[in-house]
């Protein structure tokens, strides 16, 4: 039974193009640099609420920020909208 054209079509299109990596380990390597460097960011969460301070540990689920005169905060990933250098 020959395969019908579909298929064939569909089989040249998975091998033209690759498919985008899963996991491209950059979020590691940035985080890494922020603790290496004790650069100063300011944690912008879903709830707009802003923390500044600087990472001194993260995980898979969580960060924590080390901040002056306040205490440290752990904050989850998932919490988080989005991270940016200090100027």
């Amino acid at each position: 039974m020959p395969p019908t054209r579909g298929v064939e079509a569909a089989d040249k299109a998975k091998k033209g193009k690759a498919r985008a990596p899963e996991q491209t380990f950059e979020e590691v390597k940035y985080l890494r640099h922020l603790i290496d460097n004790h650069v100063k960011v300011t944690v912008k969460l879903l709830d707009n609420e802003e923390i500044s301070g600087v990472i001194e540990y993260y995980d898979h689920n969580f960060i924590r920020v080390t901040r002056e005169g306040a205490p440290n905060l752990f904050i989850f990933k998932h919490d988080i909208k989005y991270l940016a250098e200090a100027a």
